[in-house]
């Protein structure tokens, strides 16, 4: 019974093991299943191709109509296949880490045949599927997979530069097609607050660039819909105490004011510690957040606090001298910090931090999450970290803002991320995932996705695929051609691999990204 007709764009998976010629090679996957076989056999989708199934969930037919759609230039009439049947076992749509995102796939004289546990990873099969057609057909193929990590993330940063609602869509089109699944959005810091608050509109109106550099409520719905039929949570970051200049500073009493050795002002600080006002703030401030992120993390921040304007503040150093159980400044953050994850807990809310929280000896939640994002010793960070038995979550070796000439992604592909010392079985319960980052000081809407990706797929087949799968040989081409699929479906990433090698087999996609553009004359 046709129960839905549909399309996605999500995951995306590697070919790896046998493949024969047929007329020309059979297509790959990014990043590589945990099995996967083809044989010679070569098979058409038909005009008539839809996705079947006994499953009406929305987030179903709404993929099933974006993949149909991604694969109608490969189907042919008179075609072998005339659907691809969709087993999803469990009705729940709840979207946390710990989803089961495993799927099989299919693809024999039988027919076409996907069965996953939820419908995010019958997504996964499906975007399997779509790695797998070409104009020359699909090859006979048996797939099971699920993924290494549960957390597969990228972080972009809209405070620097603002990046329209449109790019961020093209990014979150390209991280399904990679299977990650995980959006730290890094929307606010010290130079600009581009969030539209509803209890405080007075932050973004202020610390903004401009009124046309804010994304508004209605932006932020538009997005989130559109990322959950991508399968994917989003994870805010308001990064406190420091950070926190713009906006801020638009709230009575909220950052520190700092003060030369003259006592005269000069500039504000980190967040005030010492005021009940802040801790209202806070409280209000992160309610509508969970309002308008339904997702249970959020990324507190707690980086790079300097203690220089809280000892220079008379107010702040008094409060300290009074409160005897603070005998330091690290103890002050610290008692910031506490309060904070208690009102993050209080609205039901888990939070990830970065590591200076862990590293400072602040005293954490049990069920605190660590980035660690500390590029020298990443390793023994770790290390420590799971030894203190709290889960976390490896950037350190993932920055992609940092670039340099030549195929920089083998250095990303490389890195294991449970290369530290620790217990395997700490290693399996405590490591959550990794994610890629990309600052952007020098970074906007004219260059994020083509220094972004390809790059970043180095590290999502880091995160999705098995920890032996390292042959940085093999996955040249792959990503290559990974590569090209990104452009035939609008994402302009850039060159993976030398064009002046292979005798130019990677110089060209068949399928050439063709930018927009309107001559003034």
């Amino acid at each position: 019974m046709m129960n839905g007709r549909a399309s996605v764009a999500f995951s995306v998976v590697v070919v790896a093991a046998v493949c024969w010629l047929a007329g020309a090679h059979a297509a790959t996957v990014w990043p590589q299943p945990l099995q996967m076989a083809t044989t010679r056999d070569v098979y058409h989708l038909d005009v008539s191709f839809f996705f079947n199934s006994s499953s009406t969930s929305d987030i179903f037919l709404a993929a099933a109509r974006r993949y149909e759609t991604l694969m109608t230039p490969f189907m042919v009439s008179n075609g072998d296949f005339t659907m691809c049947q969709v087993n999803i076992a469990s009705k729940n749509e709840s979207l946390t880490l710990d989803t089961n995102e495993s799927y099989s796939l299919s693809v024999s004289s039988s027919g076409v045949i996907i069965n996953a546990e939820t419908v995010f990873g019958a997504m996964h099969g499906m975007e399997t599927l779509s790695q797998l057609v070409t104009r020359d057909g699909v090859n006979g193929t048996e797939v099971n997979d699920s993924p290494r990590f549960r957390y597969r993330a990228t972080m972009i940063d809209t405070s620097r530069h603002w990046y329209p609602v449109v790019v961020i869509k093209a990014h979150l089109d390209a991280m399904a097609y990679a299977k990650m699944n995980v959006l730290h959005w890094h929307i606010v810091d010290d130079v600009s607050f581009p969030y539209e608050s509803l209890t405080y509109p007075k932050m973004s109106k202020s610390g903004a660039f401009s009124p046309s550099h804010v994304y508004t409520q209605a932006d932020i719905k538009e997005l989130l819909e559109y990322y959950l039929a991508l399968r994917g949570p989003t994870l805010l970051q308001f990064d406190t105490p420091g950070h926190a200049r713009a906006g801020y500073n638009t709230v009575s009493d909220l950052v520190t004011q700092c003060y030369n050795k003259k006592g005269e002002p000069a500039g504000t600080g980190p967040l005030n510690p010492t005021l009940d006002s802040t801790y209202d703030f806070l409280t209000k401030f992160f309610a509508e957040i969970k309002n308008v992120f339904p997702d249970k993390f959020v990324h507190v921040g707690g980086d790079e606090v300097g203690f220089g304007c809280w000892e220079s503040n008379p107010q702040v150093s008094k409060w300290v001298k009074n409160h005897p159980n603070i005998s330091t400044y690290a103890e002050l953050e610290q008692y910031y910090e506490l309060n904070l994850l208690n009102i993050l807990g209080q609205q039901g809310s888990s939070y990830i931090c970065w590591q200076e929280i862990f590293d400072n000896g602040i005293k954490i939640l049990p069920d605190t999450v660590v980035e660690v994002w500390k590029g020298n010793g990443w390793n023994d960070t770790m290390a420590r970290v799971t030894k203190a038995g709290y889960h976390s979550v490896l950037s350190a070796p993932f920055y992609l803002n940092y670039i340099s000439y030549g195929q920089d992604w083998v250095n990303y592909y490389k890195v294991e991320p449970t290369d530290f010392d620790a217990p395997e079985a700490d290693k399996d319960r405590l490591v959550g995932g990794i994610e890629a980052c990309m600052w952007s000081e020098y970074v906007d809407a004219t260059n994020f996705i083509a220094r972004f990706w390809p790059r970043a797929a180095a590290v999502a087949e880091r995160a999705w695929s098995a920890k032996n799968v390292t042959d940085v040989s093999s996955a040249g081409p792959r990503l290559h051609e990974f590569r090209c699929k990104l452009n035939a479906r609008g994402i302009n990433a850039e060159p993976a691999m030398d064009g002046a090698i292979n005798g130019g087999d990677y110089s060209y996609c068949d399928s050439e990204f063709v930018p927009v553009y309107q001559p003034p004359f």
